[in-house]
């Protein structure tokens, strides 16, 4: 007999003052570098941190991307406080929230950083 499908849960998400995998202090960073550290998280956050995006279109935008995991992943990201839903004029899409936008600094050095790794190895794009 097949199992049900598991559904996506704001309790699975990773939160501060919660155990984390890895953890079992709920310290922050712990939560910060369980959630971050999921497939797909930070692909996500990359691709909303233009303008909001339907499903569909954060689906294409991440290529290769079940809808499944996406929603698991917007999921725990709301639970999170980084994504809304619902943030477009027609009450679809999704974006980041403030709180997400205060982490896209970061985002943007780890793509300079990147850039600077792929020319030290020679394979500049």
């Amino acid at each position: 007999m097949p199992r049900p499908a598991r559904r996506p849960s704001a309790a699975r998400a990773p939160l501060p003052g919660r155990r984390v995998r890895g953890s079992a202090t709920g310290r922050p960073i712990m939560a910060a570098l369980d959630l971050l550290g999921r497939r797909w998280t930070l692909r996500i956050l990359w691709e909303l941190r233009a303008a909001p995006l339907t499903f569909r279109a954060l689906q294409a935008a991440c290529g290769g991307l079940s809808p499944s995991v996406l929603q698991e992943r917007l999921t725990e990201l709301a639970a999170a406080g980084l994504v809304a839903a619902g943030t477009r004029h027609d009450g679809a899409g999704y974006a980041l929230t403030p709180l997400a936008g205060r982490l896209l600094p970061t985002l943007l050095a780890l793509e300079g950083w990147a850039a600077e790794w792929a020319a030290a190895l020679g394979r500049a794009r």
